[in-house]
C-alpha cells in the first residue's frame, strides 16, 4: 500500500478451497485467490489504517489487563470467603492507598502471604491500567461520528474509545445487522426446509467491540433505570445470561445508529 498497490486482503475463514484439485501448492493458492478476485467472489476482510493501529493496540492490552485482575480479584475473593466466612467487596480490593484484605487474614501465615502476594499484583496492575488510561485520553479523540457514543446508558469515555478504534469506518457496514453480527451479538444457527442443521461460528466477529457491549450492558444494567427495567423484564421471561445478552445487542444497535447518522442517544427508542 505504501507502494501504491490495490491490496485485497482475502478471509481464509469464508474462502473454499477447489475440491476437485489434486495437487496444491503456493501458486495453485495464489491462482484460485486470484481467479475468485477476477470473478469478483473474493471474500476480503478489512484493512484497518496503519496509522491508527497503535492505539488500537494500546487499548487491547488494557483491556488484556483488566481480565488478568478481575481474576486475580475472583480468585482472592474465593481465598477470603472460604477461610473466614466472610465476602469482601471488589472496590475494597482494589483500593490503593488502604490495604484492607491483610487485616482479615492475620494470623495464618500461609494466608497472609497468598493475599498479601494477590493484593500486590493487583495494585500493580491497577496502576498501569490507569497510566494507560491516561496516555489514551491525552492523545487519542473521538471522531466527529462517534462523539454520541458517551451519550448511551453504560457507555464512557474508555469504552466509546474502543468501539470507534475496533469499529474503523462505520460506513463499512450497509446495514445494522452486519454491525451486530461483527460484535458477536447474533445467535448462529444452520436451517433448511424449517429445520435447524447445526450451528455455525458463533466466534466470528471482533472478541473486543463483544466485550466492549457486554460491559456497557453490565453497566446500564447497574446505574440506568430504563436499560433496568428491560433487563428485568427479559430475565423474568428467560434467565439472567439471556437478558444480559439482549440488552448488549440492543446497545450495539443503538451505537450504530448513533454512529451512522451522528446523533445523540435515545433511550425512548430502545426501549419503547
Amino acid at each position: 500500500m505504501d507502494t501504491g498497490y490495490l491490496v485485497h486482503l482475502a478471509n481464509p475463514s469464508a474462502v473454499k478451497r477447489y475440491e476437485g484439485l489434486k495437487h496444491s501448492d503456493d501458486n495453485h493458492d495464489a491462482f484460485w485467490l486470484a481467479h475468485l478476485l477476477r470473478l469478483g467472489i473474493l471474500p476480503e476482510g478489512y484493512i484497518y489504517p496503519k496509522e491508527e493501529r497503535p492505539i488500537r493496540d494500546l487499548l487491547r492490552k488494557r483491556s488484556h489487563l483488566v481480565k488478568l485482575r478481575t481474576s486475580l480479584i475472583l480468585s482472592l475473593q474465593g481465598i477470603v470467603q472460604r477461610n473466614c466466612g466472610c465476602k469482601i467487596n471488589v472496590n475494597d480490593i482494589k483500593r490503593i492507598k488502604e490495604n484492607r484484605v491483610t487485616p482479615l487474614l492475620n494470623g495464618q501465615e500461609d494466608l497472609e502471604l497468598s493475599g498479601s502476594v494477590s493484593k500486590e499484583t493487583i495494585d500493580y496492575l491497577t496502576r498501569q491500567i490507569r497510566q494507560i488510561e491516561r496516555f489514551i485520553e491525552a492523545k487519542a479523540k473521538l471522531k466527529k461520528q462517534f462523539v454520541y457514543l458517551q451519550t448511551i446508558c453504560g457507555i464512557g469515555k474508555i469504552l466509546s474509545l474502543t468501539i470507534m478504534m475496533e469499529t474503523g469506518s462505520i460506513d463499512r457496514f450497509p446495514k445494522v445487522g452486519n454491525y451486530v453480527s461483527y460484535c458477536r451479538k447474533v445467535p448462529s444457527t444452520w436451517t433448511s426446509n424449517g429445520k435447524t442443521k447445526g450451528k455455525g461460528n458463533k466466534k466470528n466477529g471482533n472478541k473486543y467491540l463483544a466485550w466492549a457491549f457486554s460491559e456497557a450492558a453490565e453497566l446500564a444494567r447497574r446505574y440506568d433505570t430504563q436499560a433496568r427495567a428491560y433487563y428485568q423484564r427479559k430475565a423474568a421471561r428467560t434467565n439472567f445470561m439471556v437478558a444480559h445478552s439482549a440488552l448488549a445487542h440492543k446497545l450495539a444497535r443503538a451505537a450504530y445508529y448513533v454512529m451512522r447518522d451522528r446523533v445523540p442517544f435515545d433511550p425512548e427508542k430502545l426501549f419503547a
